[in-house]
């Protein structure tokens, strides 16, 4: 598993933690995040972008990905597959991620973390969200 792909990991841990305890302290997670990543500045300053961007850009994520989640609302959805989901989106609309890369990436923490429709489900629903990013950009 490659650094940034661990950094992901922890960041779906902390932001599914959040989801699950939304009064939860941030500084507490900050902890757990320069923790779990061995205090290495790059990648803590890579995971903290992550969730700061997830957080920051929440209701327009929540709002693309269930815009494209046919029969499905976010609170219908695994807690795990829809964190992953929030990674990804925010990686592909607000980073400089390369969108391919963020969504293999999400694949693979669905695979890692979510149950055995996960991987697909994920996959289309992301695939959903860069095509209408690039129709957007096209048009």
């Amino acid at each position: 598993m490659s650094k940034r792909s661990r950094v992901r990991e922890v960041v779906l841990q902390i932001l599914y933690q959040e989801d699950l305890n939304p009064d939860a302290d941030i500084g507490v997670s900050e902890r757990f995040l320069r923790g779990r990543l061995k205090h290495n500045e790059d990648l803590v300053l890579f995971g903290r972008s992550l969730l700061v961007g997830a957080r920051l850009h929440r209701k327009a994520i929540d709002a693309k990905i269930e815009a494209f989640a046919d029969n499905w609302s976010l609170a219908r959805m695994a807690v795990t597959d829809r964190n992953v989901l929030r990674i990804g989106a925010y990686e592909i609309l607000f980073s400089d991620t390369p969108d391919r890369v963020a969504i293999n990436e999400a694949v693979e923490l669905s695979k890692r973390f979510g149950s055995k429709h996960s991987p697909q489900f994920v996959n289309g629903i992301l695939d959903r969200v860069l095509k209408s990013k690039q129709s957007n950009a096209s048009g």
